[in-house]
């Protein structure tokens, strides 16, 4: 009782100023709920549900500081079950085992790989040989070579390598296999031969007239700024070459090239302010109407319709919620601009999609977003003069460019392990650009399309995009313009995240001591280590840190694991250098010390029919299937689909991905929830 005593006065110095923690409680029980080893039993989600629906009915009895304790328990409840509940109702089978043969389904989209190469997602798929029961709800395919494809929603076939989604190129670090989970992705592979037609199917009207406006954009826009044009209107980034990309991200643009809040927020500015203008300079209807609320109602309709158009995906969806709660605050006569706002539209993506919390989409959105109107309210409130008239728009966009890049910085560093060095630079040029010619002239260009008088929007609208590609070319191409930083450990961006919830949202001078974990979670990202040495999952390539740079078994082959490995220690090398400082150069028998191991890479299926030695202290990797007598680690292909990848620390300690990963649903346990719920309901 003391204690709550002792906190009573130090939560009513808050009251008024609570709800914007509710999505912060909510996020803790969904991170709780992925960072556990194992699923929860059937036991645990009985506890934690029926707590919820008896705090539910009790909380309101009582006293004032208990109550607001007990919100917080329900809160937490409520996001470790919704993510539980989400995990079992995206369950769907996926591949155990490698397959080659025909694939047929409906062709429902198309998308760009990171190899620069076009994929085709198709649902209601049919493997031969394969049960109904077993087969992949969706499976996704690289396209090697051009192929004419057919429209969306047509049932296509081909014949394809198959794999199940791959678990994490290092242990500990990205797991596709639960990203893959909660898009019911159940194989991913490529084929090298047409996709053909193999009958009309069920019709996809949106995802038609999102291809159909998509290739009309290309071929009004022509070249790069085509694909780019296609990207923020439709959400089709097929047409975005990965050089393009590549000039983005080091520019820190790559925002501009997904539809999230500034496109949606720009979007329904633009046609809030042109509808609220056309309005007021009709007096009969200024002086009858509500107009500031019918301008609401027509922004909200073309934000629905952006939604829709663009695909709807999880970036989408995030700033179509916030759009559609900023315009709910004005048709309810609220400010459309609170911490109360972002904080109602982070619960309702949370809701929806808890996954999206561990995602640098949802994590770099909402960090700009709280940023942003917290130090802008901050700034209105204390009245601090942005300069004369005239200069304010120029200060505000500075430091709007300023507080979003410092917020997402962390994030994007931790996510991608880059820093563009000149970023504020890229967006103070490109961003004015984006809102005041690029979104108006799409608007423009989409009303008169009907007319036949699209091609003055679209050519306004090139003029923009060409401004900003060559912003992003110029500031990307300039000396120093990457940083590059190794991963953070886990417990990082969580105290960095608290430190400055802390610092924006607590009220009083309390608000300084979110500085405390943000200086301490960057003195352990400035410590990390990364392990000794990695052993990739297929035996195929192993990386050895030394004092240049971690030095890997091969020069070519596993490129993508390659690769992966280097960004997360901060390595700007490609493979083929980080392959020469390996010492003694590139041999089918590839030798290093580590500690007091002995580390051997037995290279190609000849270099292993003569390689027989087995001694204690070794660890021998083979890229084909060896068994070897004696008391060495024999870590082959057979035995790494056990383990997934390895890793070695500098004392010697062993690590296997499927130790991390633990055994959740998405690792192949499957949800324990559902065999325990159907005994129960059939009476067992």
């Amino acid at each position: 009782m003391r204690a709550i005593a002792a906190l009573t006065p130090l939560l009513d110095a808050q009251r008024g100023h609570l709800f914007p923690w509710s999505p912060v409680v909510l996020g803790a029980g969904i991170s709780i709920y992925f960072a556990l080893p194992l699923e929860p039993s059937f036991d645990l989600w009985l506890l934690v549900l029926s707590s919820v629906a008896i705090g539910a009915l009790l909380i309101r009895f009582l006293p004032a500081t208990l109550r607001l304790l007990g919100w917080m328990l329900l809160l937490f409840a409520l996001g470790f079950a919704a993510a539980g509940l989400r995990t079992y109702t995206q369950s769907a089978p996926a591949l155990t085992f490698r397959y080659f043969g025909p694939v047929e389904g409906r062709f429902i989209a198309l998308s760009r790989s990171s190899s620069d190469r076009m994929r085709v997602t198709l649902d209601q798929v049919r493997l031969d040989g394969v049960s109904a029961a077993k087969t992949p709800a969706q499976v996704r395919l690289t396209l090697h070579g051009d192929t004419a494809l057919p429209p969306p929603g047509a049932r296509v076939m081909t014949t394809a390598h198959l794999m199940p989604p791959q678990g994490p190129a290092e242990p500990g670090g990205f797991d596709f296999r639960r990203h893959a989970w909660f898009q019911r992705l159940g194989a991913v592979g490529y084929t090298r031969l047409a996709v053909l037609q193999a009958g009309q199917g069920d019709r996809l009207p949106l995802e038609s007239l999102r291809q159909r406006v998509s290739a009309h954009i290309r071929q009004e826009i022509a070249g790069t700024r085509g694909g780019f044009a296609a990207a923020i209107t439709t959400g089709d980034r097929s047409g975005v070459a990965s050089e393009t990309l590549d000039h983005l991200r080091g520019s820190n643009l790559a925002h501009l090239l997904a539809i999230s809040g500034l496109h949606m927020g720009l979007l329904v500015g633009v046609v809030f302010g042109g509808l609220r203008l056309g309005l007021c300079l009709m007096p009969p209807l200024a002086l009858r109407l509500p107009v500031k609320k019918l301008a609401a109602v027509g922004a909200l309709l073309a934000a629905v319709g952006y939604l829709a158009l663009s695909g709807g995906n999880v970036a989408t969806e995030r700033a179509f919620i916030m759009a559609a709660v900023m315009l709910g605050a004005v048709l309810l006569d609220h400010r459309a601009l609170s911490l109360r706002a972002v904080a109602l539209a982070a619960l309702i993506v949370l809701l929806r999609r808890p996954e999206t919390l561990l995602g640098p989409g949802f994590q770099m959105s909402f960090a700009a977003t709280t940023a942003l109107v917290g130090v802008f309210t901050w700034i209105r409130d204390a009245e601090v003069p942005l300069g004369p008239i005239w200069l304010k728009p120029f200060t505000a966009a500075a430091l709007s460019s300023f507080i979003a890049g410092l917020a997402t910085a962390p994030f994007g560093a931790a996510h991608f392990n880059m820093v563009a060095h000149y970023g504020l630079l890229a967006n103070l040029l490109a961003v004015p650009v984006m809102g005041a010619i690029v979104m108006p002239a799409a608007v423009l260009a989409l009303v008169l399309t009907p007319l036949g008088l699209g091609q003055i929007g679209w050519a306004v609208m090139a003029q923009g995009l060409g401004w900003i590609l060559w912003v992003a070319a110029w500031v990307s191409g300039m000396e120093g313009a990457r940083g590059y930083v190794v991963s953070p450990d886990l417990v990082v961006l969580p105290l960095i995240a608290a430190g400055g919830l802390v610092a924006i949202l607590w009220q009083g001078r309390g608000r300084v001591a979110g500085v405390i974990p943000v200086v301490v979670a960057l003195f352990i990202w400035q410590g990390a280590v990364r392990p000794a040495v990695l052993i990739a999952d297929s035996g195929g390539l192993v990386g050895v840190l030394t004092p240049e740079g971690r030095a890997l078994s091969k020069s070519k082959g596993a490129g993508f694991t390659a690769g992966i490995w280097l960004e997360n220690d901060g390595d700007p090398a490609n493979q083929p250098e980080a392959a020469s400082r390996w010492p003694g150069g590139a041999t089918k028998l590839q030798v290093a010390e580590v500690a007091d191991t002995r580390l051997i890479h037995v290279i190609g299926k000849r270099a292993a029919e003569e390689y027989n030695e087995c001694r204690p202290g070794v660890i021998t990797v083979f890229t084909v299937p060896k068994t070897l007598k004696g008391g060495c680690l024999v870590l082959d292909p057979k035995a790494l689909r056990r383990t997934g990848a390895v890793l070695l620390t500098e004392e010697g300690k062993l690590i296997t991905a499927k130790d991390r990963a633990g055994a959740r649903p998405w690792t192949g346990a499957g949800p324990q929830l559902l065999p325990l719920t159907r005994r129960i309901l059939e009476g067992q």
